[in-house]
């Protein structure tokens, strides 16, 4: 259904093993050169053991595919054979003329000699048994029995078992040691991991006809992975459906949603599922039993006097109550905010007002029967200009000595007040936003991070990636604009529609003028990269795309340096 969609030719997750489809990573490779040398040794009986749907039949049938002419193979694919049976059943592979009802020892005895004939011949008689970890132990001994037939240097037949981990299991057992012993050679196929899983679905798409870039995100394949568990067959189940809820939206990447679906409409995802809710069934209530162990444990600690719960009420004690202090006269407070100075400076005593940061209103009072003093305004020696002294028949205003102070103080310093003599002036209040502001110098402010993706960034994101292709890829040039602008209102359309690090741009003129061009992908012929326009959004197709070489590419934008 999704095959023209995404440019395939043929399935590409089919769960029929299919030799065409053999994926050597994972250890599968290994495990099948090692499988080719161990019968061509031609010595004991041959283990493989894997979880359902490892790929133990892929094997089976690509050593049959891959084992010299001179090897002739038997396959026992039902389990179920009662042990008088056996000799039958390989006798009718091998395609052996049997008297009528024979019986045991008269198979036997044909069996043996069609085996040294073909020994006589050159060649070699091997029998790969699936399923055995459901044959009866019965079955397998009278199996193991066959491996006793030889001559003098050879044996005369190989045996290979394919089995799940419960094969180990039945031949741990005492009565099956026998055959055990025999076993020479033991390999097992090992779930796929993440990145192995990611490798095969590119692989089998790639049998199958496709050319593009990787159909499964990245988050894609990790959803994948982990509901699979490593499983070939369960991989291919969730690939196909993926793909088909895919092209359902009309889209070109399989994302996790897709992959989602896919596992919701499985059996062993449903299976998945239903064991994590009752996990997490059992967890809630496990935490309410202990919850509730607790509570009673301390209610009948409570009851039992162990745990006091009341709290013990202290009296407060009753503090020494002072005399009141004098009031002083209202003229006889001096300060900016009164709460600070409660009480006045001695006579001979200078009072300082710090710089400060927030606009405040500095009151100075005095009593009008004291001989006045002098008035001094005193700057800080590095932030203020010198100290400016206002006689006191100058400071009978507030303006009068804002006046003095201005002109020889910035407008940004804060002014340190200091009254000399033994009383206070006359009464002067100043209020000057100017004399406490902070300098404006003193705030830097910070420039504004410069945005990632732009226009520039592309640019020579692009001028690298055609330094590092080869002159030979092949890319599709989209469209292209001579307006800023509009060229980032595309690439903001286009990057919803494939995939953004894919999309290049440079710069080139068109009719004497600089235009900027889109290009996207990197393919390895013309074949491939038409393939891929051919699968581009409807939208983008009208467009009428070109292919371009990115030598071609890099020629013309020669021309502009």
């Amino acid at each position: 259904m999704y095959y023209a969609h995404f440019g395939l030719k043929e399935p590409p997750f089919k769960i029929t093993p299919n030799t065409e489809f053999f994926f050597s990573g994972g250890n599968r490779g290994v495990v099948l050169d090692a499988l080719i040398y161990a019968i061509n040794t031609g010595e004991g009986i041959i283990k493989v053991v894997g979880e359902v749907g490892s790929g133990k039949t892929m094997l089976c049938r690509m050593l049959q595919t891959l084992l010299p002419e001179k090897v002739e193979s038997v396959y026992l694919a039902n389990p179920s054979v009662a042990p008088e049976d056996v000799l039958h059943a390989i006798a009718f592979e091998l395609q052996l003329k049997l008297p009528k009802n024979a019986d045991r020892l008269q198979v036997m005895q044909v069996l043996q000699k069609y085996l040294v004939d073909r020994h006589a011949e050159g060649k070699q008689v091997v029998i790969f048994v699936e399923e055995a970890q459901g044959m009866p132990l019965a079955t397998l001994e009278e199996i193991r029995l066959l491996s006793n037939l030889e001559t003098k240097h050879d044996k005369l037949l190989q045996i290979v078992l394919f089995g799940q981990p419960e094969l180990d299991v039945n031949l741990n057992q005492t009565q099956i040691r026998q055959l055990r012993e025999r076993i020479t050679h033991g390999f097992n196929l090992g779930p796929l991991n993440e990145v192995e899983i990611g490798e095969y679905l590119i692989f089998r798409l790639r049998a199958a006809g496709y050319f593009g870039p990787h159909l499964f995100s990245k988050s894609a394949i990790k959803v994948l992975a982990k509901s699979a568990e490593g499983l070939v067959r369960r991989v291919n189940i969730l690939a196909d459906k993926s793909l088909l809820a895919a092209f359902s939206e009309n889209v070109y990447l399989v994302t996790p949603k897709h992959v989602r679906a896919a596992i919701k409409d499985s059996e062993f995802g449903a299976e998945q599922l239903n064991r994590r809710s009752r996990t997490q069934y059992i967890l809630a209530a496990v935490f309410s039993l202990i919850l509730g162990l607790g509570v009673g444990y301390v209610f009948n600690q409570w009851q039992s006097g162990g745990y006091n719960f009341v709290p013990e009420i202290k009296m407060p004690v009753a503090e020494e109550v002072k005399p009141p202090q004098a009031v002083q006269p209202a003229n006889a407070i001096a300060t900016a905010e009164q709460s600070q100075l409660n009480q006045a400076p001695p006579p001979s005593a200078a009072v300082e007002a710090a710089p400060v940061v927030t606009t405040q209103a500095v009151t100075v009072v005095a009593p009008p029967t004291q001989q006045a003093q002098p008035i001094q305004l005193v700057a800080p020696p590095q932030s203020m200009p010198p100290a400016v002294t206002i006689q006191p028949a100058q400071a009978n205003s507030a303006a009068q000595v804002v006046q003095a102070v201005l002109p020889a103080a910035p407008s940004t310093s804060a002014v340190a007040v200091t009254v000399s003599g033994n009383q206070a002036p006359n009464q002067a209040q100043i209020n000057s936003q100017t004399l406490s502001a902070k300098p404006a110098s003193s705030v830097t402010p910070e420039p504004s991070p410069e945005p990632k993706d732009t226009l520039e960034n592309r640019l020579s994101m692009t001028k690298k990636w055609l330094s590092e292709q080869p002159t030979s890829t092949v890319t599709i040039q989209l469209l292209g604009s001579d307006d800023d602008a509009q060229l980032k209102r595309q690439l903001e359309n286009l990057s919803h529609q494939l995939e953004s690090e894919n999309l290049h741009i440079f710069r080139t003129k068109v009719g004497g003028k600089p235009f900027v061009s889109v290009i996207y992908g990197s393919y390895p012929g013309w074949t491939a990269a038409s393939q891929a326009r051919d699968r581009l959004p409807k939208a983008l197709r009208a467009n009428r795309p070109r292919l371009r070489t990115v030598g071609g590419i890099q020629e013309e934008t020669k021309l502009l340096q």
